[in-house]
């Protein structure tokens, strides 16, 4: 660390900034994994906007209030607002149904809430930067951002558990976009640490939101809240605005002292790629996580039972201790989002309907008496070793074992399953299952021909890796343009991307013409350098690359065919010199 003014700053602070500036991403799991991750979240935000409760949130705060010129749009909508409100939007969408993905530690947190903040502010700067004649962003650097906002809040929750002090996990979600989306906006160490701090000094929240008995739609837009913020935070970060150094272990007042009863926040693994790689998804019904398997089995025993619902006299789950402080409840569930989160709902749905959709949660389902029976008739028990077994950090289980007794003595199997079908031991029936998830998701929005068009064109890895972000948005634009352009990404333009290799240091790059578009659009004022006390204003070269060299995408590099499959292996893609 060569920046002097980092001394006597946080030691967390400081390593969330060196992984962001300094880590280049490898790994290949990690890269292929965040791309469904992106095209899930995108999918989960499309099948909200069939929910009025979630789309009456979505547009400006107040009507009117675009976002200009270099605005940023809101997936799947008409909506093109500035990059605070358009992360709200976003964000919100991609988490309203519970169908996004999930990271089950210490602490509950959904990974992809940071592709809300991610998305739209990648779009701004792109439209920005071509403004100005140089290259947007290409969805390849949207992943680099998405995989390094995904372990610094996974990390961050693998030990630290916030809701046992009874506050909310969504203080991660902030940490990591404030630093990631610092970083996009051309920010150094000495920023990164800042925009960190400032999402610490926000503290956390109460999650009373979600639980009995207050369980609401909060729930689903404190995402956006978290994701909106974190924009914000390293927005006027870049202006100048000051960080606090021993936010974290001021005593009294520092975060430790006020939430963790003066024990220090605990990170004993190093940030890589680990959550990109091991991220559990949602694949098949919208439920919270800890219920996963205890449906899959639902679905499994619905033949043997739905015939006989009269009969059962009991029905027995055994599950983790994290699922019987989150999801078991008992007594009335007053809206959507308190039966996603009741286990003995879901299980119910499940035995007595063989499948469990976001549709199932309304009104017009839970009026079916025969629910709340059978939750009446539900016994729920934590099985120590699925607890032990969940903690794990070679494990990380979700089990749940699900018998039915009826009342003529009679049993079904016990149907034990540990493992989800988005965990990463089974990510062959995992990717193809997401593919069918993403393409109901798009039938919900756009006419089939389109659905099938903009699948073919996402599916492909090197082209979803190199195409421009304005480009991959507007695949989603309910109104699409009624004329063909050749594609952001094969123009030729005059300067190299953003988020490319850090093959040389910080210092020995040029400053890009990003921060002094910011001073015009959007004002970012410049900071000391990264590095010596320098008066340059901090580059803009991002998170790091692929060991690629230093260029972009040309219009004589090739893009392979659409026969190379949506799941297949990430090749490395080859980049012109400059």
């Amino acid at each position: 660390m060569d920046d002097a003014s980092l001394a006597g700053t946080d030691q967390l602070l400081l390593d969330i900034a060196d992984y962001v500036v300094g880590y280049e991403v490898k790994s290949k799991d990690a890269v292929k994994t965040a791309r469904y991750a992106v095209l899930d979240a995108v999918g989960c935000a499309l099948l909200s906007l069939n929910f009025p409760e979630c789309t009456k949130l979505l547009g400006p705060v107040v009507p009117g209030a675009f976002g200009g010129p270099h605005a940023a749009s809101v997936v799947g909508t008409s909506h093109e607002l500035d990059p605070v409100t358009a992360a709200h939007n976003m964000a919100t969408a991609v988490r309203w149904l519970d169908y996004n993905d999930a990271w089950c530690a210490s602490e509950w947190v959904h990974p992809s809430d940071v592709i809300g903040a991610i998305l739209p502010l990648s779009e701004y700067l792109s439209k920005i930067r071509m403004a100005r004649h140089l290259p947007p962003l290409t969805m390849r650097d949207v992943l680099t951002a998405t995989i390094k906002a995904y372990e610094i809040m996974g990390i961050l929750a693998l030990e630290n558990s916030l809701n046992q002090i009874g506050v909310d996990g969504i203080l991660f979600t902030r940490v990591a976009a404030a630093a990631v989306c610092t970083r996009m906006l051309g920010g150094g160490r000495r920023e990164i640490a800042d925009a960190a701090s400032q999402a610490f000094a926000d503290g956390a929240g109460l999650r009373c939101f979600r639980h009995y008995p207050n369980v609401g739609t909060r729930k689903g837009w404190a995402a956006g809240d978290a994701a909106s913020r974190g924009v914000w935070i390293a927005l006027v970060t870049m202006r100048g605005e000051q960080g606090h150094n021993l936010v974290l272990t001021a005593p009294v007042w520092g975060f430790n002292d006020v939430f963790f009863r003066k024990n220090d926040l605990r990170v004993q693994r190093q940030f890589k790629e680990h959550v990109a790689e091991n991220v559990l998804f949602k694949v098949s019904f919208p439920a919270e996580f800890h219920a996963q398997t205890a449906i899959e089995a639902s679905f499994i025993l619905h033949p043997q039972v739905v015939h006989r619902v009269d009969e059962i006299h009991s029905i027995v789950i055994h599950t983790t201790r994290a699922a019987v402080r989150t999801i078991d409840k008992t007594g009335p569930l007053r809206n959507p989002a308190d039966r996603d989160h009741c286990l003995r709902y879901a299980v119910a749905v499940g035995l007595l309907y063989g499948t469990l959709t976001a549709e199932h949660y309304e009104d017009a389902v839970a009026r079916d008496p025969r629910i709340d029976e059978l939750r009446k008739r539900t016994t729920i028990t934590e099985n120590p070793q699925y607890s032990a077994d969940y903690a794990d950090p070679d494990r990380r289980s979700v089990a749940n074992a699900l018998q039915i007794h009826f009342k003529d003595r009679t049993s079904t199997n016990r149907v034990e399953l540990e493992y989800p079908l988005g965990h990463r031991r089974r990510r062959a029936e995992c990717f193809p299952a997401l593919e069918k998830k993403l393409l109901n998701a798009l039938a919900t929005r756009m006419p089939p021909t389109r659905a099938g068009r903009v699948f073919e064109m996402v599916s492909n890895p090197q082209r979803f890796d190199s195409m421009a972000v304005p480009d991959f948005v507007e695949l989603f634009n309910p109104n699409p343009n009624p004329f063909l352009l050749p594609p952001i990404g094969t123009l030729r333009y005059g300067a190299a991307g953003v988020f490319l290799s850090n093959a040389r240091r910080d210092d020995e790059r040029d400053t890009s013409a990003l921060l002094r578009d910011g001073e015009t659009d959007g004002r970012l004022g410049t900071r000391r350098g990264d590095y010596g006390g320098t008066d340059r204003a901090p580059t803009s070269q991002g998170l790091g690359g692929y060991g690629a060299d230093e260029s972009l995408w040309e219009t004589d590099t090739a893009i392979p065919g659409d026969d190379e499959g949506y799941g297949a292996e990430v090749p490395r893609i080859e980049y012109p010199e400059r």
